[in-house]
């Protein structure tokens, strides 16, 4: 299992010198990924109606694709990784233009990990229909995947059409795309198409039937399950050791290939206070 750590995207601050430290401070504790989190819009509390969404206009976060591509430039060994991605609302051409401009820049440490959200507020602003989402993002995936290693293409789809054309550079190799989600239909896909899944959960007993159903689905298709990842996650918040080796374990017994240690959500602290949580929690779950 590998371990890596969550970006602290609402508490890190601005400051380009933290965002800087907090990175490497992650890659020389020997954390193998660092993840970070993605949406555009939040919504004002105060609007007619309220507002009981997970996080509001209040919640800061730094935008993946360009903080990715500067932490390309001061890490070396890393892995950057978006977690999740909310794809359906970007612009497929684009993304496949700037996942292929980190993977360069980072040396091949993007993996791009894809979602559809649920936020309708964000679709709206950004003038994308908040239907079909998860057929937009199959066919997304497809798409972004031939950009990736054709030097042209024609691509006909129902939501995107490609005209003898290509992205030029393209990524060395094509970039890893992991999903996340857990409905029924969202795992299908992620079988059907992805190279790992990003469960949000703790290891419980739902997340033990998701993998049981991965498996079954990944089976159907044809796909082998040795190289499918799981990417799971344990905070440091409410958490003791006893916690967060059970967590490892448990994640283990489900065939998790990664694990993230968020250190947010707790008391307020700096960057080097987020580093030492990080440091706290690995030291725990590597023994």
């Amino acid at each position: 299992m590998q371990f890596g750590v969550v970006f602290p995207h609402n508490e890190i601050g601005n400051d380009p010198k933290d965002i800087k430290a907090f990175a490497q401070g992650a890659e020389s504790l020997g954390a193998t990924h660092l993840l970070i989190y993605d949406h555009v819009l939040g919504a004002d509390p105060d609007r007619p109606g309220g507002w009981r969404g997970v996080y509001n206009k209040d919640t800061a976060f730094h935008e993946p694709m360009t903080t990715l591509a500067y932490l390309a430039g001061v890490t070396d060994s890393i892995e950057l990784v978006t977690n999740i991605l909310i794809l359906p609302q970007r612009q497929t051409v684009l993304v496949a233009k700037q996942a292929a401009q980190i993977a360069l820049l980072s040396g091949d440490r993007l993996r791009l990990g894809v979602g559809t959200g649920w936020n309708k507020i964000e679709y709206e602003g950004l003038g994308v229909p908040f239907a079909a989402r998860g057929k937009r993002q199959r066919e997304q995936v497809e798409l972004m995947r031939a950009l990736w290693s054709e030097d042209s293409l024609s691509f006909d789809g129902e939501f995107h059409r490609v005209d003898a054309a290509s992205i030029n550079p393209r990524p060395n190799k094509p970039v890893p795309v992991w999903f996340g989600g857990s409905a029924p239909v969202v795992l299908k896909r992620t079988a059907e198409l992805g190279d790992g899944w990003m469960p949000l959960e703790g290891p419980n007993e739902r997340m033990q039937a998701a993998v049981a159903q991965l498996k079954q689905y990944r089976s159907d298709a044809g796909r082998s399950w040795d190289d499918f990842g799981i990417q799971a996650q344990v905070q440091w918040a409410r958490g003791t050791p006893e916690k967060w080796l059970r967590a490892r374990d448990t994640w283990t017994q489900l065939g998790a290939s990664h694990l993230a240690i968020a250190t947010h959500q707790a008391d307020p602290t700096d960057c080097a206070g987020h580093l030492a949580r990080l440091e706290e929690v690995l030291e725990v779950v590597r023994g």
